[in-house]
C-alpha cells in the first residue's frame, strides 16, 4: 500500500482535486485517509487501507444523504446487509471491467473484508462530509 497522499481522485467519470486532512487509525489492520474534494464542501473522501486478513468494522448507517463505498486496489469484498435485510458480497478485485460502486443508505450494514493474500484499498465518498454518528460500530 502506498503512503502517498492523492492530489487527485477519478470519481464518477470526473478527475477532481483533493485535499488531505489526516491519517487515522481505525482498529489493527485498517486506517484511514480523509481528504476534502477542492471547492466542494457537499461531500467528502476516506480512502481505507485494509492488511491483509483484516476488516473494518461493521457498521451501520445512521445519518447521510447517501454514502458511496468503492474499489481501488487489491483483492476483498464488500459485504451489504439492507435495510430490509438482503445480503449482498461485492466482490473487489483488479479483474473487473467496470469500477465497483456500491451505495449504501441508513439502515444498510456494511464491512469490507481484505482476502487472506492481498491487502485491499477502498474508498468512502460521504454526501453530505463525514461526521461523527453517521455510523454506528456494530461488530
Amino acid at each position: 500500500m502506498t503512503e502517498e497522499q492523492l492530489k487527485v481522485f477519478e470519481f464518477e467519470g470526473s478527475t477532481l482535486p483533493v485535499k488531505f486532512v489526516e491519517t487515522q487509525v481505525v482498529k489493527e489492520g485498517v486506517t484511514c485517509d480523509i481528504y476534502t474534494f477542492d471547492d466542494d464542501s457537499n461531500k467528502d473522501l476516506a480512502i481505507i487501507k485494509i492488511k491483509s486478513g483484516f476488516r473494518t468494522p461493521l457498521q451501520r448507517v445512521l445519518q447521510g444523504e447517501k454514502t458511496i463505498e468503492g474499489y481501488v486496489s487489491g483483492k476483498g469484498e464488500l459485504s451489504v446487509t439492507r435495510s430490509d435485510g438482503k445480503k449482498e458480497i461485492h466482490k473487489a478485485n483488479s479483474d473487473f471491467q467496470k469500477p465497483l460502486s456500491v451505495v449504501v443508505m441508513i439502515g444498510d450494514i456494511m464491512q469490507w473484508q481484505a482476502d487472506k493474500d492481498s491487502d485491499l484499498v477502498v474508498y468512502e465518498v460521504c454526501f453530505p462530509p463525514y461526521k461523527d454518528g453517521r455510523f454506528e460500530n456494530i461488530g
